[in-house]
């Protein structure tokens, strides 16, 4: 008995000193360099320590709860029905209409003929399940049009040609037939055919190819070879009939849809997105509400975006820019219910009207970026157009992606070109205000000091684009769509010392098991696996080292345990070698199926992982580096340097593969990962943002250095929009590889962050669009079996083409991820021309002043405000040269004037861009200047483009038409008038760190706040202004707080580093005593040094955690703040349970 029990203790103290498998601890609690993966440093057991540990068993039990709630919410079961099906309109009524007194008009029945003759010729129709194009009834066009107008269009059917051409000249740009009214009803009724088809569940979505085109048609208005406002119709009749809240409007069409904008410009319950030729107004319909400044009014504002093109020949490359940076991130905020695509095909090279340069290609990857929103619930609805072959052509691109096509390789992606830039960048200041998802870190673009940018290729980006003729686009014809590698064998590989390591076989068999439950399994096809071969290891692993681990099979268990402490953080076992070849092996099977057009893309369910496993070493849990290997494998059976892209989005950087890699530029390596300032497994600065690979390889190594947990689905999708998909579509990869752990998953014991499998599913999604989707998954870390088997089902089921589950975000990202993107973005842009479309920011003026005005101006949720103050005073910014005013806004007699009083920025900087048609005759004139200035409080008012400015000019723009630009700023006075807090702010821990960090992140913190200049900005010096915040009420680096020193806390201690008695903290690990950042900052230097995340201020005894980067109260820190107020007011403080 007592030998046995000495056995079992050592046995165990064995396992405690290799075990990687502990409860969240944040790593950088622990600063020793050769911590292992997961692990943490032990000294001789305490009682204080027996009770951490029951604190921390207590934790994880928090966080595995919290997990299963958020699992319940995700609708994975097998019963669960997945629509499929893509409907059609194509009826030939719809073509029975032309310009009896012009033969040569555009918009004729030729363009019919053309798609017909396409689509047949493809074979698209037979695939697409067909409806019956239906009359719209007065009453459902009355849902958008007066009943006069149709009335009057009605009577159309019984006019002569005179009378007809009479009717049409009073209206800009339409002809009329007797059967213009019949087919004009018909293409509405089409519209909502579709929408009672997708909204019933009959299909999953659709395409409607009728004429005329719908979407400049208003009110009572004809307009643009248009009649009734098909989309228009077909938001309210979704929003009346099936009880749609939320609707999204793109419209793609080179002109501007004014009469879809006009319908909509008041109602947050409809985001309109347009992305049309503009040209300072020079290019029809002529409208200053075609501008980017326009955004709406009064409760619409922020629901209208528009994206002016300045320029002809703009690329595919522009326009998915505009998508990522814009209309993806504001659509994930607005959550549509359902998306409708006002499709007009003029913005095709060769197209006579739209002169731009983009592609039948592009047209897909548009519309499959679309289709990750709303559940897939997308409609199409065709509007101009007018070249036959590119109209032809992009109609069925659009049909050939919503039936689930891969999109074809870009031929030409590049960067977006300067003036595209220059909109986005006017685009994104417009809309910043009205969107917390937009907000960035404080970065500036300054092209100049961008270096690597030679005179030759500034002149080539200037260069008017000369449209190449492209080949007809080749779609492939599909045996499988989703290949699936797994082998029971590797289960064999397991932790001899330790059967609760988390890298344990039950990983991939569970996933397996999640898989067939599903029934997603047998929706792939499995392919038979193989081990790797030597010659295929070789070719990222020397044969030193594979001879070294080859001779482990017929080791001793003592051997092994030996062999395997020299590596760091692994195990080996007899069958470790075996199992670590058939991972690789069978990885490489899959990149030859999806070579050789057998599948689309895959799933590797293998293990060992690999992305640490270096050219001669193992490392953190991996042997050998089947996605390196894979790569390599990939390019040697092509038989050239095969354009690969890496996604890594395991939690912890893949050194292995950066270093592999580090001087090829055929291979673009991206990893997203913890790294928390060099802390975080593998240690060091090989994930830092500055790590960027060597020689020819500098550029395509991209880091995105988190430095803190929750990192969640919108940190992540962050930075997929920000800068993982710009640089990926200009890399224009011809295959995808991920490393694919799911350790940063929400639940999972050592990655600390929240990423749900809904967020897997829309980032595997987003990457489908690349690569003519050539994409494998192959499975990483993960240590949470729950969440792995759900996120690796939820990735499957994106890649045989459901579409991703509806993806709710809690809250906008995290600054301190904002930050980290904006760290690496800095760091690429001499690299990457897509990253210098950045949002302009001016480098001086009160930034809190801006916050609050974005708070009060948010219009997402109308009513919701809970409170509200009123605080009179100058708001002045004395030489600074800018201030922003934020004021109620009365009601007025124009719309425009409220959009554009309830912001504006008093600024000396003005806009010089192009002159537009005279404002009395346009549709978009501005108000009368009085009405402005009563409007704002009698506050001057001039608005300015954050791009290209020149001094003492008045833009055409301003809402003020006499407006004075040379007044100093410092005269310039007004009122801050109804200050709206968003009540949701005040609901949930999470929905308030934005805000929280801004205003009241810890001095400490990181956060450049000054609160004189606030003072001074609001017109307060003498009176305290107080805000509420909620704390954390858990936080995973609560193990890190220490037991209290026997000697107590002296709340009177100075600073240890210069002896200041103000504002001093005490750190919650060590209990050295530091001083604020508002003083010298040596606890910030503190925490820099040691990693120690928690400390306790003695001014107020609040706790505040770096990682977190929020105030956190838990029952972990009562003790030692009851100690400090014992200290400082010698009672217990109250209320202290």
């Amino acid at each position: 008995m007592t030998s046995t029990g000495q056995n079992s203790t050592t046995t165990r103290q064995r396992r405690s000193r290799r075990n990687p498998h502990s409860p969240p601890q944040d790593s950088s609690v622990t600063s020793k360099r050769g911590a292992k993966k997961g692990a943490v440093l032990r000294s001789s057991p305490r009682l204080a320590e027996v009770k951490k540990k029951g604190r921390m068993k207590k934790l994880s039990q928090e966080t595995g709860q919290d997990l299963i709630v958020g699992l319940q919410g995700l609708d994975l079961n097998l019963e669960a029905k997945t629509l499929s099906g893509t409907g059609v309109v194509f009826d030939e009524q719809l073509n029975e209409f032309h310009c009896l007194w012009d033969d040569s008009f555009p918009e004729g029945p030729e363009r019919f003929h053309a798609i017909k003759e396409q689509l047949i010729q493809e074979g698209l129709l037979d695939r697409c399940v067909s409806f019956q194009a239906r009359f719209a009834k007065k009453e459902e066009l009355m849902l958008v049009h007066s009943l006069e107008y149709i009335d009057l269009m009605e009577t159309t059917q019984y006019m002569n040609e005179e009378a007809l051409r009479i009717l049409a000249d009073t209206y800009d740009s339409v002809y009329l037939h007797p059967n213009s009214y019949t087919c004009a009803c018909l293409a509405s009724g089409s519209v909502l055919r579709l929408v009672d088809a997708v909204l019933g569940t009959e299909i999953r979505n659709g395409m409607a190819i009728i004429r005329p085109p719908g979407h400049h048609a208003q009110h009572s208005l004809m307009n643009g070879y248009c009649m009734f406002n098909h989309v228009a119709v077909a938001a309210r009749y979704a929003q009346q009939k099936h009880g749609i809240q939320r609707v999204l409007i793109v419209d793609w069409d080179v002109h501007h849809g004014q009469g879809t904008q006009f319908t909509f410009d008041q109602d947050p319950s409809v985001l309109y997105f347009s992305i049309h030729r503009y040209e300072q107004g020079r290019f029809w319909p002529h409208l200053e509400a075609s501008n980017w400044f326009t955004t709406g009014f009064g409760q619409g504002q922020g629901y209208t975006i528009n994206v002016p093109w300045n320029q002809v020949g703009m690329r595919d490359a522009d326009y998915i820019a505009a998508f990522l940076q814009i209309l993806l991130p504001v659509t994930l905020e607005f959550q549509p219910q359902l998306v409708l695509v006002a499709a007009g095909f003029d913005a095709l090279q060769g197209d006579p009207k739209g002169e731009m340069a983009a592609t039948p290609a592009g047209i897909a990857q548009l519309t499959h970026l679309l289709m990750g929103l709303a559940g897939g619930r997308l409609i199409l609805s065709l509007e101009g157009g007018y070249n036959l072959r590119s109209l032809a052509e992009g109609v069925s691109a659009s049909l050939h992606t919503l039936l689930g096509d891969p999109c074809p390789l870009l031929e030409s992606p590049g960067a977006p070109c300067p003036s595209a830039q220059l909109s986005l960048s006017c685009t994104l200041e417009a809309l910043e205000p009205f969107w917390k998802v937009l907000m960035r870190s404080d970065e500036t673009l300054e092209e100049d000091s961008v270096e690597g940018n030679t005179a030759e290729e500034e002149e080539e980006e200037e260069r008017p684009y000369e449209p190449p003729v492209l080949p007809g686009l080749t779609w492939p014809v599909l045996q499988a769509r989703t290949g699936l590698v797994y082998d029971q064998q590797m289960t064999g590989h397991y932790n001899l010392w330790d059967n609760r390591h988390p890298e344990m076989p039950q990983r991939v068999s569970q996933i397996m098991c999640r898989l067939e439950e599903l029934g997603l399994a047998e929706r792939c096809l499995i392919l038979p696996t193989r081990p790797a071969t030597d010659a295929q290891l070789l070719t990222c692993h020397s044969a030193e080292y594979v001879d070294r681990l080859r001779a482990t099979e017929k080791m001793k268990t003592r051997e092994l345990y030996r062999e395997g402490a020299r590596f760091d953080s692994i195990y080996i076992c007899p069958s470790t070698f075996a199992c670590a070849k058939l991972a690789t092996g069978a990885t490489c099977c899959l990149v030859e199926a999806v070579l050789a057009g057998e599948v689309l893309n895959g799933v590797a369910v293998v293990r060992p992982p690999g992305h640490h496993a270096e050219h001669d070493a193992a490392c953190g849990f991996c042997f050998f580096n089947s996605v390196a290997v894979a790569a390599r494998h990939a390019q040697a059976i092509s038989g050239h340097a095969l354009r690969i892209l890496i996604v890594d989005w395991d939690i912890h950087h893949g050194n292995g593969t950066q270093h592999i890699f580090k001087e090829d530029p055929s291979i673009l390596y991206i990893s997203l990962h913890r790294y928390d300032h060099g802390t975080f497994f593998p240690m060091g600065d090989e994930g830092a943002s500055k790590q960027v690979g060597w020689a020819a390889g500098m550029g395509f190594t991209v880091n995105v250095a988190w430095n803190g947990p929750r990192m969640g689905d919108a940190e992540y999708l962050a930075a997929w929009h920000r800068l993982v998909l710009p640089i990926a579509y200009e890399f224009n990869p011809e295959l995808v590889l991920v490393s694919a752990g799911f350790d940063a998953a929400r639940g999972d014991p050592l990655g600390g962050c929240q990423l749900s499998p809904e967020g897997y599913a829309h980032l595997t999604h987003l990457l489908m669009g690349l690569a003519s989707g050539h994409i494998i998954l192959i499975l990483e870390g993960g240590y949470n079996l729950t969440s792995i088997s759900e996120s690796v089902a939820a990735c499957t089921r994106t890649l045989l083409g459901d579409p991703p589950p509806v993806l709710t975000l809690r809250r906008p990202p995290l600054s301190g991820a904002l930050a980290s993107i904006a760290e690496t973005i800095q760091v690429h842009r001499r690299y990457w021309r897509s990253l210098r479309v950045m949002k302009r920011k001016d480098k001086e003026g009160p930034a809190r002043s801006k916050l609050i005005t974005k708070e009060a101006l948010q219009p997402a949720n109308p009513g919701s405000a809970n409170g509200l103050t009123t605080l009179e005073g100058n708001i002045l910014d004395t030489g600074m040269g800018k201030t922003t005013l934020a004021s109620s806004v009365q009601e007025s007699t124009s719309p425009q004037t409220k959009s554009e009083a309830a912001v504006a920025e008093l600024t000396q900087d003005q806009s010089s861009e192009g002159a537009l048609p005279d404002p009395a005759t346009s549709e978009g004139a501005m108000p009368d200047p009085t009405t402005s200035e009563e409007a704002v409080g009698g506050a001057e008012l001039i608005q300015t483009c954050p791009a290209s400015c020149t001094d003492n000019q008045t833009p055409p723009t301003s809402p003020v038409q006499g407006a004075t630009p040379q007044s100093s700023p410092t005269k310039l006075t007004g009122i801050l008038r109804t200050l709206e807090l968003d009540n949701k702010a005040q609901g949930s821990p999470e929905s308030q760190i934005p805000g929280e960090e801004r205003l009241l992140g810890e001095a400490a913190g990181g956060q450049d706040v000054d609160d004189s200049g606030l003072m001074q900005v609001f017109g307060y010096t003498d009176q305290a202004m107080f805000y509420a915040v909620t704390p954390l009420p858990w936080c995973p680096h609560l193990v890190a707080v220490c037991p209290i020193p026997e000697a107590g806390l002296d709340v009177t201690q100075p600073c240890q580093d210069c002896g200041e008695f103000q504002e001093n903290w005490v750190c919650l690990s060590c209990y050295e005593v530091y001083c604020s950042r508002y003083v010298n900052a040596h606890m910030l230097q503190h925490h820099e040094a040691s990693g120690h995340p928690l400390v306790l201020s003695y001014v107020d005894l609040s706790t505040w955690c770096y990682q977190c980067q929020a105030y956190v109260h838990h029952q972990v820190v009562l003790d030692v703040k009851n100690v400090a107020h014992q200290n400082k007011f010698g009672e217990d403080m109250p209320h202290s349970h």
